[in-house]
């Protein structure tokens, strides 16, 4: 008993002692307080839904690697790369399947995530991978907002067999997340690669700034009393630095701020796309806990009224652009203020996790038709719309001042002033040196392949050609306007087409043929075939080869062929879909490069082809000679193919300079020009350039050229006539002109000719025929800015 009483009197001395320490501390830890760190991170998560193969010529072993950096940061440096922090693997990976092997990894070496290597073995090939990486960036050096953008990166690394050791790198594709975007961003970004690599990896990209999860420990304190002086001699010259503190304080909570906001927004606006809705009543809960400390010393002089009064005016609409009302805050409420932001942010950030995951393919589906509606808007950089109206009929002499002889020398400089090229090629210079002095800081992702170098990009002018009524020459009402076309008018006539067309809402066979031209490969159009699929997967694609080595003789022969070829194509098809039912609607477009064009006129006016006119949907033109040779201005070119007919006497050149009869009126392309190879297409586009020195500016355009205009030989009547020919077809009313009406665009395409540098090919003009095979950029341009011509 004795023992016992004395052991609690033993007892309550320590505890005296314990609570004196205890008090000792307080003080002391209220005379230094233990700095907590306040930093911001980004937070950037890459979601990568299916690897689909376009057109990869070598089978093997693939897989995606995936970086990220700051763009003015030092590769060297591990602090400007972002590092993989969360790995979520939505699907199983089927075990039973030979086309998988491995797991994903990460290489601590450059901060980079690889995806599990997957086998290739045939194209338009799908592999399922269904994976969310998250990234994390620091963000110490900006003090809260990134002021710097972060440069993503996808690689394509590749392996023969799965029993190497390191697959080697090749190809790569970058973007560019600018700093607007790096507050709050949810984006579809498609991974292509080059034109080597044709590819697409189905990305969706989703930013946040979170509160960093660091702190900074509190410095030791010694029991010695001289310590406490130079304690207190440390805090004089530390306050020194409260105000800058201070400040960045304020944007670390300006930035949570803005981020919280942005992802509340996000969240909304992608649980209303998909049906489904967040639960966010956790959330509300936490918003309106204020989270401050119980004891009342952290908060003197202030109430549980002000603290609700501050916490309403953090929940509620608040001025980004201006902190003042900030900064009325004290150093502790902002600090507690920052903290209540990161846990509200990471608890939205976990609930958008968890939704994504639950909801990944209509998220996904939604972002990409999102991103499809922008393209034409965030492209505009580099093309220029213009509304023409279609002239009622080309007559001779309308540009004809032969008749005042004093002024011949005049006229020929305002004639050559006046040439079309000309001004199309000056016209987009101009359009080049003010992109030059443009500063594109846009908020979506930049695709690097574009916005890398804008210079370098193909400027197009598109030129909506309207099909007005009988034009007088007092009546130019219709051409006031020709600067503000608005360019959603297209896709809205469409779209109402659409809509309207009961044939829209059953099963399609959609068929696209292509035709290379002179000399040419089947594959020559390869690159606007894998846009067209992208832009239209269901679509089934014919490379025509019967042409092919076979483009020196005639091309009534040629158009058999190629007519034969296509019923072939066709009917195959239609058995084919013939299996799930009948088909309430069919659609046949063709895309032709050089001759390849003429090709496709001379097969569609072949009789096999009557009973497939019907189908005809979109007729997609890539510098095609629809006039022949007449009135070319390439003299270097023209010498070439002089020398050519004498030399090898060769069938197509003479058909193409109209030579081939001496009766201009009995020559092939005048007889091609009066037969119906237009007429019953829905869609017409005309792609030329002005740099193209292989075919005449005019010819590929199908329009006059002022030699024309000025000749009244029979040369110029028959060229005329072959002119007004062709217009006829295209200005006369569909096959179904009740619900249609005919889309005739031309497309200038004006390509970067420091590109080609000095040498033969680009003397004669060759450099810029040959680039419409060989880039794919001004292929997006048109084809994605105008959507329903191609789908």
């Amino acid at each position: 008993m004795l023992r016992r009483l004395g052991w609690l009197i033993g007892l309550s001395q320590r505890s005296r002692q314990t609570k004196t320490l205890d008090a000792e501390a307080y003080v002391a830890a209220r005379a230094v307080k233990p700095v907590l760190m306040v930093d911001t991170v980004q937070e950037i998560a890459v979601y990568i839904h299916r690897f689909h193969n376009l057109d990869l010529f070598q089978q093997g072993w693939y897989q995606i690697k995936i970086s990220m950096r700051w763009e003015d940061g030092d590769n060297n440096n591990n602090n400007s790369s972002g590092i993989p922090s969360r790995v979520v693997q939505y699907e199983a990976l089927d075990s039973t399947s030979n086309d998988t092997s491995g797991v994903w990894k990460i290489d601590d070496k450059d901060n980079s995530f690889l995806s599990q290597p997957f086998r290739i073995k045939y194209a338009r090939q799908d592999v399922r991978l269904c994976m969310m990486v998250s990234f994390t960036m620091p963000l110490e050096r900006f003090e809260g907002s990134a002021t710097s953008a972060v440069i993503l990166r996808f690689e394509l690394l590749y392996s023969p067999i799965i029993e190497s050791i390191d697959a080697f790198h090749a190809a790569a594709h970058d973007f560019r997340v600018p700093p607007k975007a790096l507050s709050g961003l949810h984006s579809y970004c498609p991974v292509h690669f080059d034109t080597l690599h044709a590819v697409l990896i189905d990305v969706s990209v989703h930013v946040s700034v979170m509160k960093s999860a660091a702190y900074k420990r509190p410095a030791v304190l010694s029991s010695d009393a001289s310590n406490g002086k130079n304690l207190a001699s440390g805090s004089v010259q530390s306050s020194k630095k409260i105000a800058s503190a201070d400040k960045k304080l304020v944007s670390f909570v300006k930035s949570l701020l803005e981020a919280r906001d942005t992802l509340l927004q996000e969240m909304q606006r992608l649980s209303k796309a998909v049906g489904q809705t967040i639960d966010l009543s956790e959330f509300v809960s936490t918003m309106d806990n204020t989270l401050l400390p119980e004891s009342a010393e952290d908060e003197e002089g202030s109430g549980q009224g002000k603290q609700q009064n501050n916490l309403e005016k953090l929940n509620n609409p608040f001025d980004l652009e201006s902190d003042d009302w900030l900064r009325n805050f004290s150093k502790e409420h902002l600090s507690r203020t920052f903290h209540l932001l990161g846990t509200q942010l990471h608890h939205l950030w976990n609930t958008f996790l968890a939704f994504h995951r639950e909801n990944n393919t209509k998220i996904l589906e939604y972002l990409r038709d999102t991103w499809r509606r922008d393209r034409r808007a965030e492209w505009s950089i580099w093309m220029v719309y213009s509304k023409v109206e279609m002239p009622h009929h080309f007559i001779s002499g309308m540009y004809d001042t032969s008749n005042h002889s004093s002024h011949k020398r005049a006229t020929t400089s305002v004639l050559k002033l006046n040439d079309p090229a000309q001004v199309a090629a000056t016209r987009a210079e101009l359009h080049r040196r003010s992109i030059a002095q443009m500063r594109i800081n846009n908020r979506g992702i930049q695709d690097m392949h574009i916005f890398g170098d804008p210079m370098r990009v193909p400027i197009v002018i598109i030129e909506r050609v309207w099909n007005a009524p009988k034009r007088t020459f007092s009546d130019r009402s219709s051409m006031r306007h020709v600067d503000k076309i608005d360019s959603s008018l297209l896709n809205d006539e469409n779209e109402s087409r659409k809509h309207n067309n009961p044939q829209q809402s059953g099963r399609e066979l959609k068929i696209v043929v292509f035709v290379h031209g002179f000399q040419g490969h089947h594959l020559d159009l390869r690159l606007i075939r894998n846009q067209w699929l992208m832009i239209d997967p269901k679509i089934e694609c014919l490379m025509s080869e019967s042409n092919e080595e076979k483009t020196h003789g005639d091309f009534r022969e040629m158009g058999q062929r190629l007519a034969h070829e296509v019923v072939s194509f066709f009917k195959r098809k239609m058995d084919k879909h013939a299996k799930y039912g009948r088909l309430k609607n069919v659609k046949l477009s063709f895309v032709g490069h050089s001759i390849g064009n003429v090709i496709i006129r001379a097969a569609l006016a072949d009789s096999l082809m009557e009973p497939y006119r019907k189908y005809l949907h979109t007729y997609l033109s890539l510098s095609g000679p629809h006039l022949g040779y007449l009135y070319s201005s390439n003299s270097l070119f023209n010498s070439g193919l002089w020398l050519l007919k004498m030399l090898k006497s060769t069938q197509v050149i003479h058909q193409l300079t109209l030579t081939d009869d001496p009766d201009l009126q009995n020559t092939f392309f005048y007889k091609l020009c009066k037969q119906k190879t237009l007429d019953s297409f829905k869609n017409i586009i005309l792609l030329s350039s002005p740099q193209d020195g292989y075919v005449p500016y005019h010819s590929a355009r199908i329009e006059s050229c002022q030699p024309a205009s000025s000749d009244n030989s029979k040369r110029g009547v028959a060229f005329l006539e072959m002119l007004n020919n062709c217009m006829d077809q295209i200005r006369g009313p569909t096959l179904k002109a009740s619900h249609h009406q005919r889309v005739f665009m031309r497309c200038d395409v004006n390509f970067d000719t420091t590109l080609y540098g000095r040498n033969l090919n680009s003397f004669i003009g060759r450099a810029a025929h040959i680039e419409f095979l060989e880039s794919d950029i001004f292929a997006r341009f048109v084809m994605w800015s105008f959507q329903d011509l191609f789908r």
